[in-house]
């Protein structure tokens, strides 16, 4: 089963996202800011971790490269969620380690769309 970690300080977002992954057929595991989503990470390995783009304790585009720099044994997809296009942002993000980025406010369509683009370009 394929393992979805959303990393989101809004509890509404991540309960949303959680219900669209897991309807998906995911396992979803969760935080609510930078500090316990790495906690998590030093014992879990997801394949996708979906980083808002504004925590409270850190920079995001900081958390990817720090989710970059755990050791695994896989790699997980880094997916940036940001609610506004800003292409400078978004370029940040992607040189610092997030694969693609997802813009909100999304929904099961938009997710599968981007998951099956994210297959394609493996």
């Amino acid at each position: 089963m394929l393992h979805c970690f959303v990393i989101d300080d809004s509890e509404i977002i991540r309960k949303y996202t959680r219900l669209i992954f897991e309807n998906l057929g995911f396992r979803v595991s969760e935080a609510d800011s930078a500090v316990a989503a790495m906690e998590r990470l030093r014992s879990e390995e997801p394949d996708y971790i979906l980083v808002d783009w504004r925590l409270p304790d850190t920079n995001s585009i900081e958390l990817i490269e720090k989710i970059r720099a755990l050791p695994a044994k896989k790699s997980p997809c880094i997916i940036y969620n940001v609610t506004e296009n800003e292409p400078l942002e978004i370029q940040r993000a992607l040189a610092r380690g997030a694969d693609t980025f997802l813009l909100k406010p999304y929904n099961r369509q938009i997710i599968e769309t981007k998951l099956q683009e994210i297959r394609a370009a493996a």
